[in-house]
């Protein structure tokens, strides 16, 4: 991630739908919860998470550097979204 992205100013929103976000994994993270038991307990986030998705690259790196919890969450939908397209995760049709 560019350095640049350290520097980012983020509007008041964004930083509130990561930091509940972060808060929320890292709470998860701490009662030992594994990251399949995180993509389940997280899903009433995802509207909030694609809001800041949909921001881009720059705005979801600069969070991603900054909110450690909202990283590991994007990495756990990264991985679901590979294990679909790959096929190794079966999605009824």
């Amino acid at each position: 991630m560019a350095r640049h992205a350290l520097a980012m100013h983020f509007s008041a929103e964004q930083l509130d739908l990561a930091s509940r976000i972060d808060a929320k994994v890292q709470r998860l993270v701490a009662e030992g919860t594994d990251d399949i038991a995180i993509f389940v307990e997280m899903s009433d986030d995802m509207p909030a998470f694609k809001r800041l998705l949909d921001s881009g690259h720059p705005t979801m790196d600069g969070l991603c550097l900054r909110f450690g919890g909202f990283y590991r969450y994007a990495k756990i939908l990264e991985m679901i979204a590979a294990g679909i397209a790959s096929g190794e995760i079966q999605v009824p049709k």
